[in-house]
């Protein structure tokens, strides 16, 4: 008997998805040097542990669609899940860091199908009239991981101990295949032969990348290495795109981006997180070694954007019906860029409102901003394209975090050559404006949305 979808159903499989994987991007980092003195390690070797998952996950997405259109949606997501769970559990009982670095793999091979899944299930079975609200009860998970992540990572290393990071997996992760058991649909779909020559030009272009961008905001190697590794991906990115070029049986067909609401969407996503990537890295890290503050209450201080971004869901709606896709996502993205150059105002002298209010507006764009950008990205995919859709789209995303926080990192290194060590507060304060200038060019983007676009999904 085929199981009657529920779109709600739906998407809360996806949004315990979303929320593992987007949690665990940011809970680990917070641990790092409590895990490293438990181990009997360098803090600066345990980068390992972080570095192994990114590259697993870059490997690892390319094949998510091609698996679940074999083997169907639910199966893969059931698998996926339990992989990254049973990591979870080996990366908690790790006893030295080559446990935990084969724990972490074990996560990340989970982790790179369970989002992209999720997400294919949901565009081949809810129609698109009743795609936003979906979507955006998913988007809130996404939005919330990276900013409790650190916070909730900081209370149970002081307040229990690091094996609960990765712990507090299991509840979330058996939560996720209940549900996915009674309402998740097992979709396959008519494939050819798996594409070989594609996944390793495309897989290895995607771990160089994703490598390139993890080195680069680390110190224990030189830029030069990590730009030649970085170099290395793009130059496999661009064997792929020439291999692939006015071919349909590929892994991600080119013809992808000729979908115009698809091809910007895709762009919007990039610049957006060019934009909004770095403020979960620079905020901390400014009220830490800048203002002093401890960890515990510099990730309290970030709190705003996750509650100002759930606050927000339910008028994004009727703000779409209102003005339309194009106009909408044009005045957003003007603000947001002008709430990311306001914070080079903030100082240790800023008053606690004012500082919450702007990080709480921040929040609120950010929201706006994901849910419609990503349903409009996916509004015009049909079912041949939806398995290669949801799996770029997931790269695209993977990519464009790594990417926001690099720059981000690049950039205030760069001024920090400038300013004296008791003007820090100034190499951030130019970091901020000069990721604004992405949000600047979001707008241009955007701006060649057509006023009809995205009315299929009201």
């Amino acid at each position: 008997m085929e199981k009657a979808v529920s779109p709600r159903s739906l998407a809360w499989i996806a949004a315990t998805a979303f929320f593992m994987q987007a949690l665990d991007t940011t809970i680990l980092n917070t641990a790092l040097p409590t895990i490293a003195t438990d181990l009997h390690q360098s803090p600066l070797q345990m980068q390992l542990a972080v570095i192994s998952y990114a590259l697993t996950v870059a490997l690892f997405i390319p094949i998510s669609g091609w698996l679940a259109d074999k083997y169907g949606t639910l199966n893969i997501f059931r698998f996926a899940v339990t992989m990254f769970v049973l990591g979870s559990v080996s990366c908690a009982f790790s006893m030295s860091l080559e446990m935990l670095i084969f724990s972490r793999i074990l996560q990340g091979f989970g982790g790179a199908m369970m989002m992209p899944v999720a997400r294919l299930a949901i565009i081949r079975t809810v129609p698109k009239n009743e795609l936003l609200p979906i979507w955006n009860l998913m988007a809130m998970a996404g939005l919330t991981g990276p900013i409790i992540g650190p916070i909730l990572g900081g209370w149970l290393v002081t307040y229990a101990s690091w094996h609960w990071i990765f712990l507090i997996n299991i509840p979330i992760g058996l939560v996720g295949i209940l549900l996915s058991s009674f309402f998740m649909p097992n979709v396959k779909n008519q494939l050819s032969k798996f594409d070989w020559q594609g996944f390793l030009l495309f897989a290895s272009g995607l771990v160089c990348v994703t490598l390139g961008l993890d080195l680069i905001s680390e110190t224990f190697v030189e830029k030069w290495q990590a730009s030649s590794v970085l170099g290395v991906g793009c130059l496999f990115l661009l064997a792929y795109y020439f291999y692939a070029k006015g071919k349909s049986e590929v892994l991600i067909p080119l013809s992808l981006f000729q979908v115009r609401t698809y091809n910007l969407g895709s762009w919007s996503n990039l610049f957006i997180r060019l934009c909004g990537s770095g403020i979960p890295f620079l905020l901390p890290l400014m009220l830490q070694v800048s203002f002093q503050y401890s960890a515990d209450y510099a990730g309290y201080m970030v709190t705003p954007i996750a509650i100002s971004s759930l606050i927000s869901k339910p008028f994004i709606r009727p703000l779409l019906k209102w003005l339309g896709y194009r106009k909408l996502l044009m005045i957003n993205s003007l603000c947001m860029a002008v709430a990311v150059g306001l914070m080079c105002l903030l100082t240790i002298n800023t008053p606690l409102w004012a500082y919450i209010s702007l990080l709480f507006i921040y929040g609120m764009i950010l929201s706006i901003m994901f849910t419609s950008v990503n349903t409009l990205t996916v509004s015009e995919l049909d079912h041949h394209n939806a398995s290669a859709g949801s799996t770029m789209l997931s790269v695209i995303q993977q990519v464009g975090i790594g990417l926001g926080i690099a720059v981000s990192a690049i950039a205030l290194n760069f001024y920090r050559s400038f300013v004296a060590p008791e003007m820090l507060q100034q190499a951030f304060s130019y970091t901020f404006l000069t990721s604004s200038i992405f949000g600047v060019i979001l707008f241009f983007i955007v701006a060649k949305l057509d006023k009809s676009d995205g009315e299929n999904l009201h």
